[in-house]
């Protein structure tokens, strides 16, 4: 299996690190051309602002959604998650595209400033432990589709969503050691790591 994990902006470096100590080939995307040959992507955590800027002009993100239409797994995490939500609670983007793909609508920055970020124990369907789930201005999930699955909640707000196979997390599972979101996602996939 390889995964792509979108190299625009943000911990992307965080991701390949921890996908391949769970011995994962890994691929950095930053052109649409880099989509051919990867089995599932991840976007990560970092500004949605600038990713989005950096796409703009590009075929990236419209190829993206195509390869996103015939099934290409994806995990968006913090900001991954906000390029992956199909509605935002305003427009701080600037009207520029995203991903979409999640029904779920999502307020930005909603858990506060850089300074009132925190780790939280988190309980992950399908995890036996509890795990740690760091938000640094997380968005928050406000609502979601009668299709969205809810993964995992921090208090009983949820934080961890699934559509298919479109993951998002509010948080940043690549910070730390433990690999066991990437792992999840995964082993959902039907990889064996």
């Amino acid at each position: 299996m390889r995964v792509g994990v979108l190299a625009l902006q943000g911990a992307f470096r965080e991701h390949l690190l921890m996908l391949g100590s769970l011995g994962v080939d890994t691929l950095k995307i930053t052109r649409s051309e880099h989509l051919v040959g990867i089995d599932a992507l991840i976007l990560p955590g970092g500004e949605s602002t600038a990713m989005v800027r950096i796409a703009a002009g590009t075929d990236l993100f419209a190829t993206l959604r195509e390869r996103m239409a015939s099934g290409l797994p994806v995990f968006g995490t913090c900001a991954g998650l906000i390029l992956l939500s199909d509605r935002l609670s305003d427009d701080s983007l600037g009207g520029f595209d995203r991903l979409g793909g999640l029904d779920i609508t999502v307020a930005r920055n909603a858990y506060g400033r850089q300074r009132e970020s925190f780790t939280a124990p988190l309980t992950v369907q399908g995890l036996n432990e509890p795990v740690a789930g760091t938000f640094i201005r997380a968005p928050q999930i406000l609502d979601l589709g009668p299709e969205v699955e809810v993964l995992a909640s921090h208090n009983d707000t949820p934080v961890l969503v699934r559509q298919g196979a479109i993951w998002g997390a509010s948080f940043h599972p690549e910070l730390g050691t433990d690999g066991r979101f990437h792992a999840e996602f995964l082993h959902h996939l039907g990889a064996a790591v």
